[in-house]
C-alpha cells in the first residue's frame, strides 16, 4: 500500500458485482484492504441471475420430461400431464433470489462497503457512484458482458437470452439464431420442454472452435431430437404476421414461428463507463486491453472477466479475481493460466471438453487420436434417439502427454472436471492406461481407450 493510500476512500474499488468482482472484493477485504464495490443491476451478475444457474435449472427441467418418457422401458408406469413453465419459473426465480442474497451477505460479512448503484469514471482514481464522488487507490472493472441483437430489420421483435427467463408461457414454435454455447443450450432446453425448435446458423456445423468430432456429433444428436437445423444461413429480417413472427433468411427461405431467440453473441459491458476519462484503452469491439497482470493502460486500474472477451467463463473470472486480490493485497503474487481450462456445454446430451482440439494439436506436430462412440447403458434400454456418447483423447506422439479430451454424452460436465485435472497436470496416455476404471460407467472409457483410431499432424511435422 502506498504512503498516500489513506488519502483515498478505499484501497480497492470494484465495479461490478458478478462472480469475478465479488470474489476479488471479498478476498481483498479478507487481506485487510478497505474495499468498496458497486453493482447497478443484481448481485451475482449474469451467471447467477440470467445465465449459468437459471439455465441449468431449465436443463434439469427438460431432462425430467425425457426421464418420464423413458421410465416405461424400466418398468415404471408414469402419467404426465404436460409442462407448466410458470411453475418452473417460480421455483427457478426463488433459487436465484436466494443465491443473489448470499452474494450480498458474503460481501458485507467480509467487511466490504456495498453500493447498489452505477459507477462511472471521473478520472483514474475517482468514480461517480450513484451521484456520490468516491476515490480509490486501485480500481477493478468487472462489469461482464451483455447479449446483443443482430443488425437486421425487426430485430427488436426477437428475444435475447436474458428475456427467456422472463417467459411465463412456453411458445409452441421457437426459432433460435446462433450456434454457440447459448444458442445450442436453449435450443435443447426448449425442445426438451416441448416446443418445436428451428436452429439457424451461418456455418456448416455448430460450436465453432470446438473439436470437429464433437461438432458433428452434437449436430446429429440435435437432428435426432427433432431440432430442425438451417445451416449456412444468415437472418435477413424479422416480421410480425398477425399473432406470430416470420424470420426471413438471406436467400429466400422463411420460417414462421411464435418466438425468435437471438443468440448471436455478447459484447463487453463497457458502454457508458467513461473509460476514456481514466485513460483505459479498449479494442475496436469494446473489450478492455490488459497485460498479463490484468492491468489496463491506466497503471492503477485492472479488469477481469467478460469485459476482456478472452475466456468468457464464470470460473475463470472467479479464479482471476481471487488471484488478483492475493497479488495486490495478500503478498502472494500469482497468475491464473488460461491454458487447459475445462468447460461444458449443457446441450442434450451435454458436452465436456478440456485442452486442444485435434486440429490445433495436429498443427503443433504428430498426435495419436483415440475415439470411442457407443450407446450408454441407460439408452440401450430406453431406446431414446440422439443420446449416443462420444469420447476422445488426443495424445502427443513425442511426449505421450494427453493434450486434449472431449466428450459428448451423459454427465459429460461432471466427468470432464476430473479429466481436466489430469490434462492440466500434464499426465500421459500411459498414466490414463494405468488407472483402473470404475465399472459400469461411461467414464471408464477414458482409461480403457487402448486402440489408436488414427494419427494426425504427421505431414505438418514432416514439412518442418
Amino acid at each position: 500500500m502506498s504512503a498516500s493510500a489513506t488519502s483515498y476512500d478505499f484501497d480497492l474499488f470494484v465495479i461490478g458485482g458478478g462472480s469475478g468482482g465479488v470474489r476479488c472484493a471479498r478476498i481483498a477485504a479478507g487481506h485487510g484492504a478497505r474495499v468498496g464495490i458497486a453493482e447497478e443491476r443484481f448481485w451475482g451478475g449474469t451467471c447467477v441471475n440470467v445465465g449459468c444457474v437459471p439455465k441449468k435449472i431449465m436443463v434439469n427441467a427438460a431432462e425430467y420430461g425425457q426421464w418420464a418418457e423413458d421410465a416405461a422401458a424400466f418398468g415404471w408406469s408414469i402419467e404426465t400431464r404436460g409442462f407448466n413453465l410458470a411453475t418452473l419459473a417460480a421455483a427457478r426465480d426463488a433459487e436465484v433470489a436466494r443465491l443473489n442474497g448470499i452474494y450480498g451477505r458474503l460481501l458485507s460479512g467480509a467487511g466490504c462497503t456495498i453500493f447498489e448503484a452505477r459507477a462511472t469514471f471521473i478520472d483514474a482514481h475517482t468514480l461517480d457512484v450513484g451521484g456520490q464522488r468516491v476515490t480509490a487507490e486501485r480500481i477493478v472493472v468487472a462489469t461482464g458482458g451483455r447479449p446483443v441483437r443482430p443488425e437486421i430489420p425487426g430485430a427488436e421483435l426477437g428475444l435475447l437470452s436474458d428475456d427467456v427467463f422472463g417467459l411465463q408461457d412456453l411458445p409452441r414454435r421457437v426459432t433460435v439464431v446462433g450456434s454457440g454455447y447459448i444458442g445450442l443450450e436453449f435450443a435443447c432446453i426448449l425442445r426438451g420442454l416441448g416446443a418445436e425448435v428451428d436452429l439457424v446458423y451461418r456455418a456448416d456445423l455448430p460450436l465453432r472452435g470446438f473439436d470437429q468430432d464433437i461438432r458433428v456429433a452434437v449436430k446429429e444428436a440435435m437432428e435426432q431430437q427433432g431440432i430442425r437445423q438451417h445451416c449456412g444461413h444468415h437472418p435477413g429480417r424479422l416480421d410480425r404476421l398477425g399473432d406470430h413472427l416470420c424470420l426471413n433468411l438471406r436467400g429466400g427461405e422463411a420460417i414462421e414461428t411464435d418466438a425468435v431467440l437471438f443468440a448471436t453473441g455478447r459484447v463487453p459491458n463497457t458502454a457508458g463507463l467513461h473509460l476514456d476519462a481514466a485513460g483505459i484503452a479498449c479494442t475496436a469491439k469494446g473489450a478492455i486491453e490488459v497485460d498479463e497482470e490484468h492491468r489496463t493502460t491506466a497503471p492503477n486500474i485492472y479488469a477481469i472477466g467478460d469485459v476482456l472477451n478472452r475466456m468468457n467463463l464464470t470460473p475463470v473470472a472467479t479464479a482471476v479475481g481471487h488471484a488478483l486480490a492475493d497479488t495486490l493485497f495478500g503478498n502472494t503474487p500469482r497468475r491464473v493460466s488460461y491454458r487447459n481450462i475445462p468447460t461444458a456445454v449443457f446441450t442434450s446430451p451435454p458436452i465436456g471438453t478440456v485442452g486442444l482440439t485435434e486440429a490445433d494439436a495436429a498443427a503443433l506436430g504428430p498426435v495419436d487420436v483415440y475415439l470411442a462412440r457407443f450407446t450408454p447403458m441407460r439408452h440401450t434400454i430406453s431406446g431414446r434417439p440422439g443420446r449416443k456418447t462420444l469420447m476422445k483423447l488426443i495424445v502427443c506422439q513425442e511426449t505421450r502427454k494427453v493434450l486434449g479430451a472431449h466428450m459428448l454424452g451423459e454427465d459429460a460436465g461432471e466427468i470432464m472436471q476430473g479429466i481436466g485435472i489430469a490434462v492440466a497436470a500434464g499426465l500421459t496416455k500411459e498414466d490414463f492406461d494405468r488407472t483402473i476404471g470404475i465399472h459400469p460407467t461411461a467414464a471408464e472409457e477414458f482409461v480403457t481407450l487402448r486402440t489408436r483410431t488414427r494419427e494426425a499432424g504427421v505431414r505438418a511435422a514432416a514439412a518442418e
